[in-house]
């Protein structure tokens, strides 16, 4: 058996036994979480947990003063951002801020592809974001929110990290890219839903992780793993015959306006604005 079959049957073995080492949420995540969800807590009080981080505290600032949020009157200490932003939001993009905590790795090499699986996701997860912030502007009386789908752009790639992990000690594997390409394909976005479920999400995150990639997936309502999908079909993450086709879908489906929509000067500011919460 090749190296390559046999790691693809250990990260399949592993998975259907439950025993892949799965990414643990980083703990400033954890613990800001832990507070959103204490019915108790207050502004001041969410500040100080997210204090204890100086680079979320660092983000959150820099979030409050994006024009993302519609505000042209700069904050200047983070009681201020938090304030802003509000205990609702806090939650999920703390958590999303602090994703990029777990793509790095000391293996030069594994880093490099944990970089590259970043930044796919930071491109992805912006057309995502910008695109629901149109489609919210019609469609005010959804359920879907901006919270959620900045916390789930961020995480819909999440399965590559096991991957990436196990092959690590492999490093022959990395001879041959291609392989670790099928591998993510093949089991990324079942790894990736497992580990929503083990860090507590909801199952809007689950499907989101399994689903993103799956040419298959169909849902009759709009929902988040469409943006996710809009975002990756234009950033050619999802490889799809016809772009212009791929996306038309999500137009007659109502969740994009047009494919003009895209182009136009109003959708490419909002692009840069939603870019520079991630710089």
């Amino acid at each position: 058996m090749s190296t390559e079959n046999a790691l693809l049957t250990i990260l399949i073995d592993r998975i259907n036994n439950d025993t892949l080492v799965l990414p643990t949420l980083p703990e400033i995540a954890v613990k800001v979480r832990q507070a959103a969800d204490d019915p108790e807590v207050n502004l001041v009080q969410m500040a100080d947990v997210i204090s204890q981080d100086p680079a979320l505290s660092a983000r959150m600032m820099k979030v409050a003063n994006s024009a993302f949020m519609g505000r042209s009157v700069k904050v200047n200490t983070l009681n201020q951002a938090v304030t802003r932003i509000g205990l609702r939001q806090i939650k999920n993009i703390a958590t999303a801020m602090a994703m990029e905590q777990l793509f790095v790795s000391n293996n030069k090499l594994i880093r490099t592809y944990m970089d590259k699986a970043w930044q796919k996701t930071l491109k992805v997860a912006c057309q995502a974001i910008t695109t629901m912030d149109f489609y919210l502007r019609v469609n005010k009386h959804t359920s879907l929110n901006k919270e959620t789908i900045t916390l789930a752009s961020l995480v819909f790639n999440i399965g590559v990290l096991p991957i990436l992990t196990e092959a690590e000690r492999h490093p022959e594997v990395f001879a041959n890219p291609s392989f670790l390409a099928h591998a993510i394909q093949k089991l990324a976005g079942k790894i990736g839903g497992a580990i929503m479920r083990e860090w507590g999400f909801t199952d809007d995150f689950a499907e989101v992780a399994e689903s993103w990639s799956n040419p298959n997936y169909k849902s009759e309502h709009v929902c988040y793993v469409d943006f996710i999908r809009v975002g990756a079909i234009i950033e050619s993450i999802l490889q799809v015959s016809d772009k212009a086709a791929a996306l038309g879908t999500y137009e007659s489906k109502g969740a994009i306006r047009s494919l003009d929509m895209f182009t136009s000067d109003e959708y490419l500011e909002t692009l840069d604005d939603v870019k520079s919460m991630f710089a």
